[in-house]
């Protein structure tokens, strides 16, 4: 029985219709009826027995040569030659065994067989194949019937897959190489064998056949692509075939074949791809795609219908790697919006080559500089009027990013030594640099121009999605753009909608990505401060970006890192916090008076400016004033004294507790028991205001992570802390590693972890007595 015939005439079958346009609906699945007809019969032809295709195995051989004319008497014959075992290998053009000896001692051709059969008839070999050679036969014997199934059908697949790429090798009529391509693709579509190359082999094929052919017509094109459309269902287009498929989007950007074929494509490429790194060409046609679909009618509008597809309709994206590709896509096509002076970059020293004088600015090549000019003369001729020191260039700097800011002073060309270096800076000249009227000179051209438009707003489009947020923040936190990009006026400007978004978000994971990612490198908060090269705005984005961090304690309220982000901002953006305040900007008053109250600043002169800044305004001078009867309590609790040791009764509340500390004086008390009583998180506020407190007793409250923060913050001198049976978790508990005076600490029946323990133990030297009974690190 011959069963080589499976796939012929598929082609005569095959339907053309082509469907309404897929992004109609977005649809992937309604949309791509150019290859639904191959799919479906596909079906039809593989309901039986499914094989892996087979590259090598053992099996019995016998040769038998004779005149073709015998053949039948002495397949008939009881008496057949030996069988030989051998280990074939079906290889690429031939079928050769491991040990060259015997019957395959040469190995055999895909091209000189003639035909393969299962034999079938009573007197023939059990679970045997024929292999017709010139000449001859070649018996092919399996253990079962599955195993010659699988032999025939591997063989099958070699054989017709040697013939296809001789054809197409060198093509005369592309109607007949079309067919041929059609016949093709039909019979991987309806083979038994399950394995990826079943697929690949045909698109590598035409990848192969679509390079050496660069004379093809248009309609040679969508020819080609309709007929290969069903095998790109479930797999990723060869690198050659990525390539001719960005030809075609960027030469017929409005083809249909665009929208109904390439759509699917580069949806499945989005869902499964895993790395880019590994197959950039992938990349590179998901990238010339959307670009094709931004120059149809409704440009940005077709954009928006494919990313919510992507995203699916629901509030969660089923599919995790959908955003991380399209981010990768985003970042890959702005960089090659400045490539060109990226290349032609010129060796400009890093930041910290600047401050440790290792390269002189005369020594640097200026073949690229990134220069801001200023726009407005009136602006520097009045600056040029406060001191001769104001005529020099001004570096704004950051530490990944440094643009020089020019000054019309012609006469100073040289770079002095101290510009950059670790001091404190100077405060005049930092309130008096104002990005605002400073503009980048890059001009990047009309293409590239429009490609950075349509990918800075699908960021802007992920930036809107509340399950996207928290991921593509993170992905974003390390500023994976050039510094060409950063230091561009207009990319800065469209970029902060995204980084607006960031800021609006309450959530925690979101905002801790607009700090830096690790010490030493800037983040956004830096970026889009006042004197940084991305603010054009005097810092408004910045204040909300600290007031929503504010409001819910990230950066203030909650973190223990509070001291450490105030010392920041006083050692890097204190200038531009001033100037804020001084325009009456509450958030900013805020933090100046933060500075204050936790001693920040330790210049006299300074604190002076600072408090000059908040006299200025009426927010100011209220907030000033109430810091300053804060301040007199504390002061005059310190001076009365008081007990040293306090209990209050069993069922007292926070309003008990702070009726009783309002009542007298409590400046010496050293030792609190709120045991079993009913205070809350709540009265953090009055626990701080106890200067000389060290022990601390609060088992079996319902004093929570909260009020442990803002314990952390202001009681560093405490010694002993009790917290046997309350409600803290591992977020409040972490804030305790910056108690290092704590000695002892109970935790028993508390949802401490083991990982937060071993934190705990490793953060505080002074830690002697710990229990942690009834916990997860017991």
């Amino acid at each position: 029985m011959d069963r080589t015939g499976g796939s012929g005439g598929g082609s005569d079958r095959r339907q053309t219709e082509e469907s309404k346009p897929l992004l109609g609906e977005m649809s992937a699945p309604e949309g791509n009826k150019m290859g639904a007809a191959p799919c479906r019969r596909a079906l039809l032809h593989c309901n039986g027995m499914r094989y892996k295709l087979l590259q090598e195995g053992d099996i019995q051989v016998c040769v038998i040569r004779h005149p073709r004319t015998f053949l039948s008497k002495i397949l008939t014959s009881k008496f057949l030659r030996r069988w030989e075992p051998h280990h074939l290998t079906l290889a690429d053009n031939s079928v050769a065994s491991a040990t060259p000896t015997g019957y395959m001692e040469n190995s055999i051709s895909y091209s000189a067989i003639e035909d393969v059969q299962l034999l079938s008839w009573e007197n023939a070999p059990k679970y045997c194949l024929q292999l017709t050679i010139p000449g001859g036969t070649v018996l092919l014997q399996a253990a079962n019937s599955y195993l010659r199934d699988q032999w025939f059908h591997s063989l099958q697949w070699k054989k017709k897959i040697y013939k296809y790429k001789k054809v197409l090798s060198n093509p005369s009529r592309w109607e007949v190489v079309l067919k041929e391509i059609r016949t093709l693709v039909d019979m991987a579509l309806t083979s038994p064998l399950q394995d990826d190359s079943i697929h690949q082999a045909p698109l590598e094929i035409v990848s192969k056949l679509l390079s050496e052919n660069n004379n093809l017509t248009t309609q040679d094109h969508e020819s080609i692509i309709v007929a290969i459309a069903p095998l790109l269902e479930n797999n990723h287009p060869p690198p050659d075939l990525c390539e001719f498929f960005c030809k075609h989007c960027r030469e017929r950007p409005r083809s249909m074949v665009v929208i109904e074929v390439f759509t699917p494509v580069v949806q499945r490429i989005l869902k499964h791809n895993m790395d880019f790194g590994k197959c950039p060409r992938l990349r590179l046609f998901t990238q010339e795609y959307i670009l094709a679909l931004n120059e149809l009618n409704a440009g940005m509008e077709v954009v928006k219908k494919f990313i919510h597809s992507m995203h699916g309709p629901t509030g969660q994206c089923p599919h995790p790697r959908v955003l991380p590709n399209l981010v990768a896509v985003c970042l890959a096509a702005i960089y090659s919006c400045y490539e060109e002076f990226i290349n032609s970059r010129d060796n400009s020293p890093s930041l910290k080559e600047i401050r440790n004088g290792c390269q002189q600015q005369c020594d640097r090549k200026p073949n690229l500089p990134l220069r801001l000019l200023h726009t407005s003369p009136d602006l520097v001729s009045q600056e040029a009027t406060l001191t001769e020191s104001r005529l020099k260039p001004v570096i704004v700097t950051s530490n990944e990013i440094h643009v020089e800011v020019e000054r019309n002073n012609t006469a100073n060309q040289k770079m002095t030594a101290n510009v950059g270096n670790d001091s404190e800076p100077n405060l005049i000249d930092c309130l008096m640099v104002s990005p605002t009227c400073s503009t980048i000179s890059i001009e990047l051209s009309a293409q590239a121009d429009r490609i950075l438009g349509c990918y800075v707003e699908i960021l802007k489009m992920l930036s809107d999605y509340d399950d996207w947020r928290p991921a593509l923040a993170s992905l974003l936190q390390p500023i994976p753009f050039p510094k060409e990009a950063l230091a561009h006026e207009k990319f800065t400007k469209e970029l902060k909608y995204v980084i607006q978004r960031f800021a609006e978000d309450p959530r925690q994971e979101v905002h801790s990505c607009l700090l830096s990612v690790r010490a030493g490198k800037d983040g956004w908060f830096q970026l889009y401060s006042p004197g940084g090269v991305a603010c054009d705005d005097d810092g408004e984005l910045f204040a909300s970006m600290v007031r929503v961090c504010n409001n819910v304690h990230i950066l203030m309220g909650s973190c223990y890192k509070t001291k450490k982000f105030l010392l920041s901002l006083a050692e890097n953006k204190l200038g531009p916090c001033m100037l804020l305040a001084l325009r009456g900007n509450q958030t900013m008053v805020e933090i100046l008076c933060l500075m204050l109250e936790y001693n920040i600043i330790d210049n006299n002169d300074t604190q002076l400016q600072i408090i000059s800044t908040l006299e200025s305004t009426d927010v100011g001078k209220r907030m000033y004033e109430q810091l300053c009867d804060r301040q007199r309590e504390l002061k005059e609790l310190q001076r009365k004294g008081g007990p040293t040791r306090l209990t209050l009764p069993s069922k007292s509340t926070d309003a008990d507790l702070a009726r009783l500390l309002s009542s007298g004086s409590f400046g010496n008390l050293e030792n609190l028991s709120l045991a079993f009583t009913n205070v809350t998180s709540a009265c953090a506020e009055h626990l701080i205001k106890l200067p000389s407190l060290k022990q601390l007793n609060l088992w079996s409250t319902q004093f929570g992570d909260a009020g442990l923060r803002l314990l952390s913050e202001h009681l560093t001198m405490l010694q002993v802390l009790n917290l046997c049976e309350t409600p803290v978790t591992d977020a409040g508990l972490l804030a305790l590693s910056s108690m290092k005076s704590l000695c002892s600490l109970n935790m028993n029946s508390t949802k401490l972890s083991a990982d937060t323990y071993e934190d705990l133990k490793a953060k505080l030297p002074n830690l002697k007595e710990v229990d942690v009974r009834y916990t997860e690190a017991w």
